[in-house]
């Protein structure tokens, strides 16, 4: 009786399946890592963003930096002409203040007696520490700084720094 077995036997499929578990225990934490990377990259990206914005937005309307986020981001109503409160110069995502797993924080600046804006402040901080380690912070300066122990200011290294 010489019958040849068709198939795989239990323990080659059980030996197959560690192979692969094995395999993907070292593949998780390097996609967690790179999806960090990807996150903190995409937020530096968008600080950078409000920066040029701002810039473009004081040139354009002439009266100072934006009194809110929003204000540098598009209209609800589509092909809208831009205007000193939807100037169309960021992306309505990141006009909601949220983006790639960062939370962005705009504060302007006091006016002065002609009711301008002189100054602001961003300020990127990730949701959770699966969506980044660093924090971001630039003002009308244009510098961006990092911090990965607290959320970052204007006293802090910039990037690269």
């Amino acid at each position: 009786m010489n019958q040849k077995a068709n198939g795989f036997s239990l323990t080659e499929l059980l030996i197959v399946m560690a192979v692969l578990m094995i395999i993907t225990a070292m593949a998780i934490p390097n996609l967690v890592r790179s999806r960090i990377a990807a996150n903190q990259a995409s937020a530096v990206a968008s600080v950078r963003l409000v920066t040029v914005a701002e810039v473009a937005y004081s040139t354009t309307f002439n009266n100072g930096f934006s009194s809110t986020l929003s204000s540098l981001g598009p209209s609800a109503t589509p092909a809208a002409t831009p205007t000193s409160t939807t100037a169309i110069l960021i992306d309505s995502i990141l006009a909601t203040g949220a983006k790639s797993g960062y939370s962005f924080t705009y504060v302007p600046g006091p006016t002065d007696s002609t009711g301008r804006v002189n100054s602001y402040r961003v300020i990127a901080v990730p949701l959770n520490n699966w969506t980044g380690t660093f924090s971001y912070y630039s003002d009308q300066s244009g510098v961006i700084r990092e911090n990965s122990n607290t959320t970052a200011g204007s006293t802090d290294s910039p990037i690269g720094g």
